[in-house]
C-alpha cells in the first residue's frame, strides 16, 4: 500500500494508506503506486483520484495548486486548497 498525505496551509487533510493516487501534475496527470521512483512536481488545479483498492472506484478530491513529492515514505501533496 502507498502512504498518502494531503496537506494544506491550514491543516493535514488526509493521512492514509491507499492503493494508488492519480495527481493532476502541471506537466500532465501521473499515477503513484507503492514503490514509485522519487519525484517532485508542481500541481495544477484539478482533482486527485484516490483509489483505496486495485479495482475500486476512485474518490475524486478537488485541489488547487501546490506541489507533490514522492519519496521512500510515500506521496505527499501540499495543496493551496483542498476539498
Amino acid at each position: 500500500m502507498l502512504h498518502f498525505e494531503l496537506v494544506t496551509p491550514e491543516k493535514l487533510v488526509r493521512s492514509e494508506d491507499v492503493y494508488m493516487v492519480v495527481v493532476p501534475g502541471s506537466e500532465g496527470d501521473f499515477g503513484v503506486l507503492h514503490g514509485h521512483a522519487p519525484v517532485m512536481s508542481t500541481v495544477r488545479d484539478g482533482a486527485l483520484h484516490i483509489y483505496r483498492t486495485e479495482k475500486g472506484e476512485p474518490e475524486m478530491l478537488p485541489i488547487k495548486g501546490g506541489f507533490a513529492e514522492v519519496n521512500e515514505r510515500g506521496l505527499t501533496v501540499l495543496a493551496e486548497q483542498a476539498g
